[in-house]
């Protein structure tokens, strides 16, 4: 049978052909849930890797599963091959432990020792993830090859749109993201009136806003600009925006939030649009080559 004939079967105009059982590497947030939920809808078998302390409950509610730590690698590869899993997506928010808390076995210490972990930066430590994983047999996918409709489309998400200020602050943002992205730092920053208000750090995107509002000039026009970093893979850590992320822009004192088109993630667009028109403020999805 031709993999073209499968995707008609299957009634998913994206989802790779043959894979009959997928593993999640879940983190935390809702992304995991509704990767897993899909899955099922398309009768792909799931097997989710759980993270003490991370990981959504809701992920492996009914499901086949293993709770374990960052730095159980070794047993989480075997089960994973017990389980008779060979294809696999990470997915959702992992806060990075420390070395301390890491409690690496002896596959993950060994990895870690090979690659450098205090001197590596989260995107390369993903990529190297990856290798990795292919070396063990495994195949990495995004979760976009599952669920397209996540993929942020390009214009307005709501009724609201920047104005000419706001405009300007969302060129800024663009340079400045892609520039702490280069050097992997982070993938968000805040701009008002085209002046840096602050840049995401190791804290994530939620928490930059809230730091930032002490520093908010009067007025408005502040601008969250969320762009995927240059060198990222784009299967693993693509940016990402939610409803939650909207309340706190929005309880935060934020005008808009702009994120890259084709390149990020939008949890549930639906709710996303009605709580941007119900709190007045604008989320867009851009062309970067546009905003340069």
């Amino acid at each position: 049978m031709s993999s073209s004939k499968k995707i008609i079967e299957t009634g998913h105009p994206n989802l790779p052909s043959g894979i009959k059982k997928l593993g999640i590497i879940a983190g935390g947030g809702l992304l995991p849930v509704k990767l897993a939920e899909c899955c099922e809808k398309y009768d792909i078998d799931v097997f989710v890797c759980a993270f003490d302390g991370q990981t959504n409950p809701a992920a492996v509610k009914g499901r086949e599963h293993m709770w374990g730590t960052i730095g159980a690698a070794g047993k989480i590869m075997k089960t994973l091959k017990d389980h008779d899993v060979h294809d696999l997506v990470l997915i959702g928010n992992i806060r990075r432990p420390s070395l301390a808390e890491l409690k690496p076995d002896f596959k993950t210490a060994e990895f870690f020792a090979r690659i450098g972990f205090k001197s590596r930066g989260d995107n390369d430590i993903l990529e190297l993830l990856k290798d990795e994983l292919n070396r063990e047999g495994f195949a990495v996918h995004g979760i976009q090859n599952f669920m397209q409709d996540l993929l942020t489309p390009s214009g307005l998400i709501g009724k609201h749109k920047p104005d000419r200020a706001e405009m300007e602050s969302i060129r800024r943002g663009v340079t400045v993201s892609q520039e702490i992205g280069r050097l992997d730092i982070g993938q968000s920053v805040i701009i008002q009136n085209s002046y840096v208000i602050g840049v995401e750090g190791a804290e994530g995107t939620d928490e930059l806003i809230k730091r930032c509002k002490a520093y908010l000039r009067k007025g408005g026009g502040a601008v969250l600009v969320k762009t995927c970093k240059p060198m990222q893979h784009k299967y693993l850590d693509l940016p990402t925006i939610g409803p939650d992320t909207i309340m706190v822009a929005a309880d935060h004192g934020l005008s808009g939030i702009v994120i890259e088109s084709g390149n990020s993630l939008l949890i549930d667009p639906d709710a996303i649009k009605e709580l941007a028109d119900r709190h007045k403020i604008f989320v867009m999805g851009i062309t970067l080559t546009d905003y340069k």
